[in-house]
């Protein structure tokens, strides 16, 4: 099998937002005292490692995580709009039991179909998955041979791995991606081998 492209897929660490449980899509919200301390772990997690480049989403706490690991490796980060998380319309601040309450019916149907059914005001998973495989595809094109950093967001990488690993939309509810977690897949053009899924050991005893 010829050398292909690495992928180190990066959840951003943790906001005031995720401690709280509230959806925060493309809401701009920054890291916590202890998402920076995160971030900086899953730099150093990743200093040893070879990493030719750092993508990341252009959402601040995605920026701020990405960061932490481009500096490890004398990097610039290089931000696309395509990796931001999906966008919650107007469930964006509210909790699941707040949006559960007020939005009993989507919620319904959202569980029962989350590839097509929109969120009201935002997106469906189906087009959270085209956006970003569409910038995953082209990071990976443009990267042959190389190993790539990739911070996003827990939908979105659980959607772009869901995809490369050829489950389509099935398997989004089958990954759970922590703050800071990484996960890897070996990318060979129509193969692609998951390594590693949510490590956060990093973030352990330290």
């Amino acid at each position: 099998m010829s050398r292909g492209t690495r992928l180190y897929l990066v959840r951003h660490a943790q906001t005031e937002w995720n401690h709280s449980g509230r959806y925060q899509g493309h809401m701009d919200v920054a890291l916590s005292p202890e998402g920076r301390r995160q971030a900086e772990l899953v730099g150093r997690r990743l200093q040893g490692e070879k990493v030719d480049a750092v993508y990341t989403s252009d959402l601040r706490r995605a920026r701020e995580t990405a960061a932490a690991v481009a500096r490890m490796h004398g990097l610039e980060i290089l931000q696309v709009r395509d990796l931001r998380e999906m966008d919650f319309g107007l469930w964006e601040g509210l909790t699941y039991e707040e949006i559960r309450k007020a939005f009993p019916r989507d919620v319904e149907e959202w569980l029962a179909d989350p590839g097509t059914k929109q969120v009201p005001g935002g997106e469906s998973f189906a087009e959270l998955q085209e956006r970003a495989c569409r910038a995953v595809r082209e990071i990976i094109a443009q990267h042959p041979g190389q190993a790539v950093a990739v911070v996003s967001h827990g939908g979105t990488l659980s959607t772009v791995i869901s995809s490369l690993l050829g489950l389509g939309l099935a398997g989004i509810w089958r990954f759970h991606l922590d703050n800071a977690s990484v996960s890897i897949v070996d990318c060979y053009g129509n193969c692609n081998v998951l390594s590693l899924l949510n490590d956060i050991s990093h973030l352990k005893d330290k």
